[in-house]
Formats: structure tokens, sequence, C-alpha cells
């Protein structure tokens, strides 16, 4: 299955709870990790919560 990569470029200091929990499911938790994740309706949905804190490539 493709995978894209993510990137975490915003800090989640001042976010919501939920927005917080989308970053850890997502498994980024600290500025500037990476993750390759599979390209699934679920994680698209988990990127699009928090696009403003991720950058996603591929």
């Amino acid at each position: 299955m493709a995978t894209i990569k993510i990137t975490q470029t915003g800090s989640p200091i001042r976010r919501t709870q939920d927005q917080r929990a989308t970053l850890v499911g997502l498994g980024l938790n600290k500025m500037h990790k990476t993750r390759e994740l599979e390209d699934s309706p679920e994680v698209r949905g988990m990127i699009r919560k928090v696009q403003h804190m991720v950058k996603v490539e591929g």
C-alpha cells in the first residue's frame, strides 16, 4: 500500500487536547519528528485535523 511521510512542524502548546491526542496517534510528539504511515482514509482524517502543525510529503 502507498505511504505518506508526515513531519511535525508546529508545537502542540496552546492547542486543544484532541489536537494533541491526534498528534500522538500519528506517532508525532516532538518538533521535526517524521513518521512514514500508510495512506488510508483514517490517517488522512487525522492529518486534516492537525494540518496547521504538520507537513505532508508523498
